[in-house]
């Protein structure tokens, strides 16, 4: 007993001092450049919360912002942790940096084994590199036109009239105890109709198709909703159900997927084509015309790529027309602007059109600052793929190289280059205005940049400036007053209304 003893302290011995080998490899390979030493780096999502000497915390990338990169005196910090091997990290703030990293696409890859995961329907635009992105890319981008950009404006604006001329028909006043409430499902009817050519309406349909279990409207919010279970919960486990939500969230994924194929096999089957311009119907159309046959998109793959804009388009926007409506509601000063803004447009008492969108040029500027705030995802990721050295400069403005070596994970730090006071005067200040005229836009990143940035940027901001627009020409947002928060000042009152955390987005 002795010996196996012996023998188990000797292995545990050889293992522990192999691991301070490795810890010590990573820090001396970014040549210990200042940065953050835990267990758990600020990548991982294993805790959320920063515990000294533990974790760096996943979250703290966003509620601490730009301090880490003050504290270290530099806009680029390094990141070595323990668990669950050695590994570094370099954090970016620095939008020269950045700028480098995103458009050189064969030094700085993406690291898709982070992105497997999201291989839900089948492959992607999301989770391919080299050619198989090409590929994707070369079929999928085509359906993102100024033609789905005027159906996701004039879809949006249906559905925002519907919701106030119909739902809430007659009321003066509209509580609304959680604006995600109210956003998820506005951002759910317009990617139902935009993104899949499915009209959606606020009042149930109960008709569910024979072989389904869920209408495709509640299919699609289920899994929308939550999708996380996908992420962490194992598939046999979602298959056995043990719990209500775990048997409903499987079924509706199963009954979406049903959709969709049932969709493509109409889609093929029919002899006359209907000229529409929502993605799915514009990605079936570009992967037909694709001449090499070894170059068109599978089935799986046609359904990857259209659950990813759902994801991409839905969640997002939903929560970022959340936050922007909490600001507004604060800050009444800038509500008013926005309203004089719009009705300057909408000089005729109409709905501004799809033509007058480059006229709304403050509803944007409302957007991308609470876009700039809160950005959508906190946490760009990227792969060195060989020794290099990226440029940053101290608090001071001083120049400095950071040593990037092979293998090295970097961090696109997204809060930290949002609130970053060399390229945004006063960043933890609401200001919409410094969004018009010229401002730093390699310092602006909640769509990614480089050749890898986000498609559907132009169908989320037509949607939430339609949504905007439509909102504040009509409502008023205000604070909903309620007796247990009578005594709570206006930071109290900031810091509970914008109370978030991170999922897959912010």
């Amino acid at each position: 007993m002795a010996v196996y003893l012996a023998l188990a302290l000797a292995l545990a011995a050889l293992w522990a001092v192999k691991y301070v080998m490795d810890w010590t490899a990573a820090v001396n390979a970014l040549r210990n450049y200042p940065g953050l030493r835990y267990a758990f780096g600020p990548d991982s999502l294993a805790v959320k919360s920063r515990i000294p000497y533990f974790s760096a915390g996943y979250f703290n990338v966003f509620t601490r912002k730009h301090r880490d990169f003050e504290e270290f005196d530099s806009d680029i910090v390094s990141s070595v942790s323990w668990l669950p091997t050695p590994g570094r990290l370099l954090m970016l703030a620095d939008a020269t940096a950045i700028k480098e990293v995103t458009a050189d696409r064969v030094k700085f890859t993406k690291p898709l084994a982070v992105y497997k995961i999201l291989m839900f329907y089948g492959s992607n635009v999301v989770v391919t590199e080299g050619d198989e992105w090409k590929r994707h890319r070369k079929i999928s981008a085509p359906s993102f036109s100024e033609r789905n950009n005027r159906l996701v404006w004039d879809e949006t604006m249906h559905i925002v009239k519907e919701l106030s001329q119909v739902v809430w028909a007659g009321k003066r006043e509209v509580p609304v105890p959680n604006v995600v409430d109210l956003t998820v499902p506005i951002a759910l009817f317009v990617i139902g109709v935009a993104g899949f050519g499915k009209r959606m309406s606020w009042f149930e349909d109960l008709n569910v198709p024979e072989g389904y279990h869920f209408t495709f409207k509640d299919a699609l919010h289920i899994v929308s909703t939550d999708l996380r279970l996908k992420l962490f919960v194992p598939e046999w486990l979602l298959k056995l159900g043990p719990a209500k939500r775990l048997h409903n969230f499987w079924t509706a994924y199963v009954d979406l997927e049903h959709y969709m194929r049932d969709m493509i096999d109409r889609r093929k089957d029919s002899e006359n084509k209907e000229e529409r311009y929502d993605l799915f119907s514009s990605l079936l159309d570009a992967n037909e015309e694709e001449s090499e046959g070894s170059a068109k998109l599978s089935d799986g793959e046609l359904m990857g790529n259209i659950f990813i804009y759902l994801i991409a388009g839905h969640e997002t926007t939903a929560h970022t027309l959340a936050f922007t409506f909490v600001m507004l509601a604060l800050y009444q000063d800038e509500q008013e602007k926005l309203y004089q803004h719009i009705m300057s447009v909408a000089t005729d008492g109409k709905l501004p059109a799809y033509e007058d969108m480059g006229k709304l040029s403050y509803v944007l500027a409302v957007l991308q600052e609470t876009m700039r705030m809160f950005p959508p995802v906190i946490n760009i990721p990227k792969h060195a793929e060989e020794d290099t050295t990226l440029p940053t400069q101290n608090m001071a403005g001083e120049k400095l190289t950071v040593p990037c070596p092979k293998g090295t994970a970097i961090m696109i730090h997204t809060p930290g280059l949002h609130y970053n006071s060399r390229y945004w005067k006063d960043p933890h200040t609401f200001n919409p205005s410094r969004f018009l005229g010229d401002w730093p836009r390699d310092a602006f990143l909640p769509f990614s940049a480089g050749p890898r940035s986000c498609l559907g940027r132009r169908f989320s901001e037509t949607e939430g400036v339609a949504i905007l627009t439509y909102m504040i020409k009509h409502f008023r947002v205000d604070v909903l007053e309620e007796p247990q928060f009578a005594g709570e000042t206006f930071e109290q009152r900031k810091k509970r209304l914008l109370r978030c955390r991170t999922a897959l987005t912010l």
